[in-house]
């Protein structure tokens, strides 16, 4: 045998030297791909250095990018995903480099603040087979996608893309299973028939992206979808048929369209349906298709056509959470079963023609939060286990015919915030438990036969805000202790059996607004301390058995309402409150008189007596014009001097610029004269100074506290608690974080000791209540108006909602919307900003109750309240919205006395010949009806309540939806104090809501 030798021969080592130099090259290739990921993600970490983020703590050099948080890498050490949704990431995505990442197959940037475009760089992603930009603030159109042929996820659902979507890409995606498009302002089109042939789709989200049409036929070939959402779109015509062939479905959204038609027969079959909501529709004919579909979770089908019965079997869906199915035509009896199977949550079912009795186990879980059956024809009494639902939190029955005496228990509950039971046939009295309703805020008893006494226990409810009993038959004396309520707004106890005096202690009441007693039978003196409520609007004390003098403390109110008629008063009548206005408050009082109203004799008075105070009073004014005259001259000689002595200087200036500038800090200084002066205000001087590149600046110049010597930082002066440093602080602090085109841009600030300086983009066409009612009045055409309303609104929702903690403006008014030279709106002046606190709300506790705003646009929760939140603007809001439709300021003399524009609007809301009068003159015919779409919308932004004010999100929609020569259904029934409206839902948010005038029912479903 032969043998081995032990040494290689030199062929093997040939061999063995080629395979270690192949080795060493792929090792090479394999280090060249890592150090190229590397490089790329550093890029990309660099695109956003602004973000306030942690997640790239991890991202260095040094380290492996598949050790990167959010990274992770195949078999080969090479980049396969990047996944930072929800990481508060802000910048412009650096598309250039990430479509380097040869192998990338997932990018998941969801729920950040991503903006700027998305270039057709995109298409070098070929790879991806998971893009989530969702949730983000881009601009501009989504480019053509067509190359991403291995997607089989596409989120891009509420990122601020418009123009035209490119459909036509989606034929080459024959994986796609996950497809959300909505919520994005695309160009109208026709529902995408390339959608019909992604047979793996599971998930399609197409909400509120302006698809318009029918829906066609073939949807019902996409027998994988659980998931449908086509709401709030354009989409007409019926239901598709084929629609029933969707078995897997387990939510359907089709709200908010103009669908007509009955439910498809067989609807039934989709037995797996959880979730379904077809309101605001045209829909007709009965429920019965839906008898079957026994897995309901939530059924909203409420503002549509649909009548007959509500299906006996609904009564053993044993899954149904909501029900909501107001504003219909719905007969006959409500499913006595209802609600008894499971965790059962609210019940709308107003303004149908309902009858019988109100369903006894809907709280039988102990869950049920809100019972909604106003405006029906039910009877019967209030079911006795309601009196144990000690989480409900709204129960509104009210405009029935329900009788017998209400539950003690449901006096008491100690979640129920609103409890109305007006215009039935209810009895007994409120009892004692009513003591342990600490969350109840609005008490509508009015209209029915309550008797007996107001036990003294309803002064423990300490929420309470409103009390309506009038026109009953309660009796007795009011609570000695009734200004325990320290947060009672409105007092309504007319037409009863009241007896006893009026208690003084009202007067504790400080947020009272209105007071009516009117036709009972109290008796003694008006309190005087009703002169010192501050809020105070209305009084009506008419027929009762008063007597004694008119307090002359009354002659401090403002009212726009006085009545002291037919009671047994004595005495002279205050002067002040001798006008025109109060003609008749005082009739029937045959022991009054007045030397100015002819209608009562004139009271004696000694001649002499009144000579000498003639005298006297001359003589006081003489003196006090001598001591103004000589006050005014010595302060405008001292002003005078320290405008002299304090000048800009070029030394000790700190600057912190938040934009790109293109100017110099000399260029500022040197222009803050009194030739470029252009406006004062509360808070400091404006200039417009021309910069070098030829473009114009505007300065607020403000004059901080000269004694305080500390250094500031440069960005945010020294922290007051009020005044313009505050102001400054505000407005520094939240101007230099916003990026939006409808919110003014804050290029830098500049801080002295004694001075600071804000400079701004200059708006040249001035503010738009410059343009609605000073010299400086243009006629704006409607479409300009519009497109104002528009851009202004969606800086607010931005403010609101965009925002990393929402920002309240809390002075939102038509001189705070600037225009550039195309009369495109800013959102200006954050001198009273504040930041929303984790919470969801502000209290400026600095502010020892100083109303923040400007009258005439403070919200009127003001009144009881120093609390505020988005709602606030959004009143605010409503009133600019009121400045252009009507050309009307906040407040005119033709309103009334301290009556404003929303108070004048509510009083003429009656028929469409006032409500078209309304509309200003300038404003040509063919656009009033559009204009008067927006008038409504501001009367929703008004409404009393904040609850029921919509969010500036939903505003926005709304204003898109009321764009000239489109429709926007908002139906206003003035019987009941009720508007019904069509709002905008989010997958995130779906919202509908019952407005009222008096009262509100908000109920947000999300499944």
């Amino acid at each position: 045998m032969r043998r081995v030798s032990s040494l290689a021969s030199p062929s093997t080592m040939l061999v063995l030297q080629e395979f270690l130099l192949l080795l060493l090259f792929i090792l090479s290739l394999f280090s060249v791909g890592q150090s190229n990921d590397l490089d790329i993600l550093m890029n990309f970490k660099s695109a956003f250095q602004k973000s306030n983020t942690n997640v790239f703590d991890s991202w260095t050099p040094n380290n492996s990018p598949c050790n990167f948080t959010g990274v992770s890498c195949n078999s080969e050490d090479s980049v396969t995903s990047i996944e930072l949704g929800t990481s508060n990431l802000t910048g412009v995505l650096p598309l250039d480099s990430i479509c380097q990442l040869q192998s990338l197959q997932k990018l998941g940037l969801g729920y950040n603040f991503l903006y700027g475009t998305i270039t057709d760089v995109l298409r070098n992603c070929s790879s991806l087979r998971y893009l989530d930009l969702g949730f983000n603030s881009f601009s501009g159109a989504v480019p053509d996608l067509s190359t991403l042929t291995q997607l089989e996820l596409l989120s891009l659902n509420l990122s601020g893309f418009s123009g035209t979507f490119p459909w036509s890409s989606l034929a080459n995606m024959a994986n796609l299973s996950f497809l959300s498009l909505g919520d994005n302002t695309f160009n109208k089109a026709p529902f995408p028939t390339e959608v019909l042939k992604l047979e793996k789709l599971y998930w399609l989200y197409l909400s509120n992206c302006s698809l318009e049409g029918d829906l066609p036929v073939g949807i019902g070939n996409l027998t994988l979808l659980i998931d449908l959402e086509l709401a709030d779109n354009y989409l007409t015509g019926q239901i598709p048929a084929d629609i029933v062939n969707l078995k897997n479905l387990w939510q359907l959204e089709l709200y908010d369209n103009q669908f007509t038609g009955k439910i498809p027969t067989g609807f039934g079959n989709l037995t797996s349906l959880a979730f379904f909501d077809a309101s605001n529709n045209n829909l007709e004919g009965d429920l019965s298709e839906l008898r079957f579909s026994t897995q309901l979770v939530s059924l909203q089908l409420f503002e549509n056509q649909f009548s007959g019965g509500v299906p006996e079997e609904f009564g053993e869906f044993r899954n149904l959470v909501n029900l909501s199915l107001y504003t219909n035509q719905l007969t006959g009896p409500l499913p006595q079963k209802l609600g008894s199977w499971a965790d059962f949550n609210f019940i709308d079912v107003s303004e149908n023609y309902l009858t019988g009795p109100i369903p006894p186990d809907m709280c039988k879980k102990g869950t049920m939060q809100r019972l909604l059956m106003l405006q029906n024809q039910l009877t019967g009494e209030i079911p006795a286990n309601y009196a144990n639902c000690t989480t409900m939190f709204r129960f509104r029955v009210n405009n029935n015919s329900l009788s017998g005496s209400v539950p003690p228990g449901l006096w008491g509950l100690p979640n129920l915030a609103f409890l109305d039971l007006r215009m039935n046939q209810f009895e007994g009295s409120v009892t004692s438990d009513i003591a342990n309703a600490k969350s109840l805020g609005q008490l509508y008893l009015g209209s029915n036969i309550f008797s007996g006494e107001l036990p003294p226990e309803i002064t423990k409810a300490s929420s309470l805000v409103l009390i309506d009993l009038s026109y009953n038959k309660v009796s007795g004396s009011l609570p000695s202790s009734i200004g325990d309520l320290q947060s009672l707004n409105r007092l309504y106890l007319q037409n009863n059996q009241f007896s006893g005096s009026i208690p003084s202690s009202l007067g504790s009441c400080r947020y009272l607004n209105e007071i009516n007693m009117a036709w009972n039978s109290f008796s003694g003196s008006i309190p005087s301390v009703l002169g010192s409520l501050p809020a105070l609007n209305s009084l009506n004390l008419s027929d009762n058995k008063l007597s004694g003098s008119i307090p002359s403390s009354l002659s401090s109110l403002k009212l726009s309402l006085l009545d002291l008629s037919h009671n047994e008063l004595s005495g002279q009548i205050p002067e002040s409150l001798s006008i025109d206005a109060y003609n008749g408050s005082f009739a029937g009082n045959p022991g009054l008189c007045s030397s100015n109203i002819q209608s009562f004799q004139p009271c004696s008075s000694d001649s002499h007596t009144v000579a000498i105070r003639i005298i006297v009073s001359c003589f006081v004014v003489a003196a006090a014009v001598l001591i103004l005259s000589a006050g005014c001259f010595l302060f405008l000689k001292k002003r005078k001097k320290q405008n002299q002595e304090r000048t800009i200087s070029r030394d000790s200036w700190d600057v912190k610029s938040f934009h790109l500038m293109s100017f110099s800090e000399y260029e500022i200084l040197d222009s803050i004269k009194q030739e470029n002066l252009i406006g004062k205000g509360g808070s400091g001087n404006v200039y417009r100074v021309a910069v070098s590149d030829g473009k114009e600046v505007a300065v607020k110049h403000i004059r901080t506290n000269p004694e305080s010597k500390s250094r500031r930082s440069p960005a945010v002066p020294k922290r007051k608690t009020g005044g313009f440093e505050g102001e400054l602080e505000a407005e520094v602090a939240t101007l230099s974080s916003i990026r939006h085109v409808n919110v003014v841009k804050l290029y830098c600030c500049f801080t002295s000791e004694d001075s600071s300086l804000l400079v701004y983009e200059y708006m040249s066409n001035g503010s738009l209540w410059d343009r609605l009612h000073t010299c400086q009045k243009v006629d704006l055409n409607w479409e300009t108006r519009y497109e104002i309303a528009v851009g202004a609104a969606k800086g607010l929702e931005y403010l609101h909602h965009g925002c990393e903690r929402p920002v309240l403006h809390r002075d939102v008014k038509s001189s705070n919307i600037l225009l550039d030279e195309f009369l495109k709106p800013r959102i200006a002046d954050f001198g009273l900003a504040k930041i929303v606190r984790a919470s969801g709300a502000t209290k400026d506790s600095s502010s020892n109750h100083v109303i923040a705003g400007t009258h005439g646009y403070i919200a009127p929760e003001y009144a009881y309240t120093y609390k505020v939140n988005e709602k606030s603007d959004v009143y605010s809001f409503g009133v600019v919205l009121m400045e252009l439709v009507t050309g009307k300021r906040p407040m005119e003399p033709e309103f009334g006395e301290n009556k404003d524009i929303v108070y004048w609007v509510s009083k003429r809301v009656g028929s469409r010949e006032s409500v078209m009068g309304m509309v200003d003159p300038s404003i040509p015919n063919e656009f009033k009806e559009d204009a008067v779409k927006v008038l409504r919308i501001a009367t929703l932004c008004t409404a009393t309540l904040p609850a029921v004010r919509p969010t500036m999100r939903t505003v926005v929609q709304m204003l898109e939806d009321a764009e000239p020569c489109k429709l926007i259904s908002i139906a206003v029934t003035k019987d009941d104090h009720v508007c019904s409206a069509n709002f905008s839902r989010s997958k995130t948010q779906k919202e509908r809501v019952l407005m009222e005038v008096e009262g509100v029912e908000k109920i947000s479903s999300s499944p």
